[in-house]
């Protein structure tokens, strides 16, 4: 019979509210710059417009997706994806949003490794997201301690996949600020601005990061602690 476990609290509490942490800084701060004009009143679409042709990206397409804080760079059809409030948007949120997709952008089209790496894991991480949790308490419901194991590495391999997006995400924010600051589309207090914006989103990523890491621990502590007591 399934119950719930208080000592779970005890591994997922801490990255739960890192999250929680995560989310309202993102959220602060986009709502914050959105609020503030860039110096050239460029829309986020200008923006997308005014870095692709110098980049020699002239294949990424440029298209609308429904949402907030929805924008994002799709590798496989080459094409950039920008929510609405970013796409008519003023502002230095807009803009910062943009720089940073344009980023994967440059990381795809040089083939940055990490990058690679992260797309390559996302097909048997789309199965084992859903499968491994399933294994895990099938296995350790009925003793059967290879199946849980198996659980348990599906939800490695999901604390891989966050491990590698943080290097792709902070690269793609370094690499975002700096086409910002050389191609004079803000000046030295937006571009502050612009970090702040993209620095609370990478944090969303490490919050990402310590919940997985959070269940991959619980499992673990689970399937070795019982071994102790048998």
């Amino acid at each position: 019979m399934f119950y719930f476990d208080p000592l779970y609290f005890v591994f997922a509490l801490p990255a739960l509210l890192l999250a929680f942490y995560a989310q309202f800084k993102v959220r602060s701060a986009y709502s914050k710059y959105l609020q503030v004009p860039n110096m050239r009143g460029l829309t986020g679409l200008d923006a997308a417009r005014s870095l692709l042709g110098p980049l020699a990206l002239n294949q990424v397409n440029v298209e609308g997706t429904p949402g907030e804080l929805t924008d994002h760079y799709d590798p496989r059809s080459k094409t950039l994806r920008l929510s609405q409030g970013v796409a008519g948007s003023r502002s230095v949120a807009a803009v910062a949003i943009v720089s940073h997709e344009i980023g994967h952008a440059l990381q795809d089209h040089e083939a940055y490794a990490p990058l690679r790496l992260r797309g390559g894991l996302v097909p048997a991480l789309t199965v084992s997201s859903w499968v491994a949790p399933l294994l895990f308490f099938f296995g350790w419901i009925t003793a059967n301690t290879t199946l849980a194991w198996v659980g348990v590495a599906g939800v490695g391999l999901a604390a891989v996949f966050a491990l590698i997006t943080l290097p792709v995400e902070f690269n793609a924010s370094a690499r975002g600020l700096s086409l910002l600051r050389n191609y004079q589309l803000v000046d030295g207090r937006e571009l502050s601005q612009a970090k702040a914006v993209l620095d609370a989103a990478a944090l969303t990523y490490v919050a990402a990061l310590a919940q997985t890491l959070s269940t991959l621990l619980y499992y673990v502590f689970l399937l070795t602690g019982f071994r102790r007591r048998d």
